[in-house]
Parts: structure tokens; C-alpha cells; sequence
């Protein structure tokens, strides 16, 4: 039953991923520029006078968004594959060539969507954040390993 939910989370975070590709370039922009809205108003907070060039951390918060959706991504396929946490290193390289299929079918898939189109600087973002996923995962399994 732990597997099948495991393997419920993933799809359910493809799923996630999946949305908000399939947003069109004005509703995407609109999230994210609300991001960064919050994320100024935030720093405002504690640093009053600081100045951003909103367009360039807009697309910083686009790009991390890449970043941290893998990141989860990895942690999830990490957790779904490892079911006896001994065959670590055969479920790194297999949690790394799925979510790099992820990847790229997100991509491909948004050139079907207006405004929108693939990047491949976008697959390299997003496995950079499916790669840290699967690294932590990884330690903290390890280390639970030698706590028991």
C-alpha cells in the first residue's frame, strides 16, 4: 500500500507540473508576476529602500520555480522506487532518467501551448532541481540508515 501511494504522489505532482505548463504565456506571467509582487512586498517589509528590477527577478522566480517543482519531483521518485532503501544507487540513476523524461515531454508539450514554447535551458533547470531532489533523498536516507 506504501508504494501504491508513493506512486500516487508522483503522478499526482505530474499532474501539478503538467498545469501549470499547460497555462498560456499570459496566465503564466500573471502568476508569477504576482510571486514576485509578494516576494517584494516581503522585503519591503525588512528592507525598505531596496530597489528590483521586477522584470529580472520575475524571470529568476520563473526559473526557481522550474528548479524547486523538480526538486520535489526527484524527492518523490526517490521515495516511490527505493522500497527496501538498499538498492540506493540503481534507484538514483532510474529516478534521474524518469524525471529527465518529465523534463522533457513538459517541454515539448508547451510548444502546443500559446504563447508559450520549449526551452531547453528549461530541461537543464529542471533536472538541476530533480538532481538536488534525488542527492537529498539520498543523504537523508543514508543517514537514517546509520541512526538504525
Amino acid at each position: 500500500m506504501k508504494r501504491i501511494i508513493g506512486w500516487i504522489a508522483v503522478l499526482g505532482w505530474i499532474i501539478v507540473i503538467f498545469s501549470f505548463s499547460s497555462q498560456v504565456a499570459n496566465e503564466s506571467n500573471n502568476l508569477s508576476t504576482n510571486v514576485t509582487e509578494i516576494v517584494v512586498e516581503t522585503v519591503h517589509k525588512v528592507v525598505p529602500d531596496k530597489e528590483f528590477d521586477i522584470v529580472e527577478l520575475n524571470h529568476y522566480i520563473r526559473k526557481n520555480a522550474h528548479f524547486f517543482l523538480y526538486l520535489i519531483l526527484g524527492l518523490l521518485l526517490m521515495n516511490a522506487l527505493n522500497e527496501n532503501k538498499s538498492l540506493l544507487k540503481k534507484y538514483i540513476t532510474a529516478a534521474i532518467l524518469m524525471g529527465g523524461i518529465v523534463a522533457s515531454s513538459d517541454e515539448f508539450h508547451q510548444g502546443f501551448i500559446p504563447g508559450r514554447g520549449p526551452g531547453i535551458k528549461d530541461v537543464f533547470i529542471d533536472i538541476s532541481g530533480l538532481f538536488l531532489g534525488v542527492i537529498i533523498y539520498s543523504l537523508l536516507i543514508k543517514k537514517y540508515k546509520e541512526n538504525f
